[in-house]
């Protein structure tokens, strides 16, 4: 799956509400203020970028090989691997747990081995970044009912993949599984959605707010649908996407279609600084 779907997210719970949904927000701002979340990610560098193997302000020595990274450290590098000082050489796969679980540390920053479509990056964590110094929380618009809409999730016969423009300028493939169905204003709309591996659904879309009273474009999660592809689709619980927060992540722009023509005057609108 795509970047942020899930790392800064949250899936719509059953309950609703004003209630329900000020809890939701304020561990949405725990979430992402917290030391090694989205507003700690200060890098995302491309081994390929990096062919002498040295990495900007990141010790050690960082090699692509095939369907490993090995890297290669002194004790004057002062990393550390699965909590233990880190010299010699070691292979290293993709790491898919937590930032903070992170294998590679750099006295408090953690050194996450990524990859996406068989290209290998290094990411850097740092709680002491600009970002999450500058944070003063986000911006969203109170919990109103009538933005929690019935919606139908209309599955396609086999996935599909279109290529989008990422926040990096570079593009990707993005997987969608169906198209979620809902009415606005009295008009019939649908989103293109992928589907997670607990059935919940994620969409990628922008709005007439978008870029002006929001940002650019925005993440929709609802929850997984009833076997008639029966799902709530509640509007207030739109999420900014990582890269709202960092300019380091690669979030994937929304695919053709999943533009709506009316303002989406609900949710999370804008990261807030000081």
């Amino acid at each position: 799956m795509t970047e942020g779907t899930g790392s800064t997210g949250g899936t719509e719970e059953a309950a609703s509400g004003p209630d329900s949904w000020k809890a939701w927000h304020e561990q949405r701002t725990a979430t992402v203020s917290a030391p090694y979340g989205p507003l700690a990610l200060t890098g995302t560098h491309w081994l390929d970028d990096a062919p002498e193997g040295r990495i900007p302000g990141v010790a050690g020595h960082w090699e692509a090989a095939g369907d490993e990274v090995v890297l290669t450290a002194t004790g004057e590098d002062g990393l550390s691997l699965d909590g233990k000082p880190f010299t010699g050489r070691a292979a290293l796969t993709a790491d898919h747990a937590p930032p903070a679980q992170a294998r590679i540390a750099q006295g408090g920053r953690r050194l996450v081995v990524v990859r996406r479509e068989g290209l290998w990056a290094v990411r850097v964590w740092d709680p002491d970044s600009a970002n999450r110094r500058a944070f003063a929380g986000i911006e969203a618009t109170p919990y109103d009912a009538e933005w929690v809409l019935p919606g139908l999730y209309r599955p396609y016969g086999a996935s599909r993949t279109v290529q989008v423009p990422n926040a990096d300028g570079r593009d990707r493939g993005l997987g969608l599984s169906g198209e979620l169905a809902f009415h606005l204003a009295g008009d019939e709309h649908t989103l293109q959605v992928a589907e997670e591996e607990d059935g919940s659904l994620w969409a990628v879309f922008a709005d007439a707010t978008s870029g002006t009273s929001s940002y650019r474009f925005r993440f929709l999660r609802p929850s997984a649908p009833a076997a008639d592809g029966t799902v709530s689709v509640d509007f207030n619980r739109t999420l900014l996407p990582p890269c709202a927060f960092a300019e380091h992540f690669i979030c994937p722009f929304p695919p053709p279609g999943n533009t709506l023509p009316v303002a989406v005057a609900a949710g999370e609108r804008t990261a807030l600084t000081r």
